[in-house]
């Protein structure tokens, strides 16, 4: 299952670095996940300092 991020996110760009499939990118108001990209690794949680990122 794809992981998902909330709008706790500050769009600090941390994450989009850590994805080892480059699953994830800037949004409109935050960062996004692209679930079929997404292969739920958990590397981009570990480096999110405000929590944003889950499992969906």
């Amino acid at each position: 299952m794809a992981r998902i991020i909330s709008d706790a996110c500050v769009s600090c760009g941390s994450c989009e670095g850590e994805c080892p499939v480059s699953a994830i990118s800037q949004g409109d108001s935050q960062y996004v996940i692209e679930a079929d990209a997404c292969i739920d690794c958990g590397a981009c949680e570990g480096v999110c300092p405000t929590g944003a990122i889950s499992e969906a």
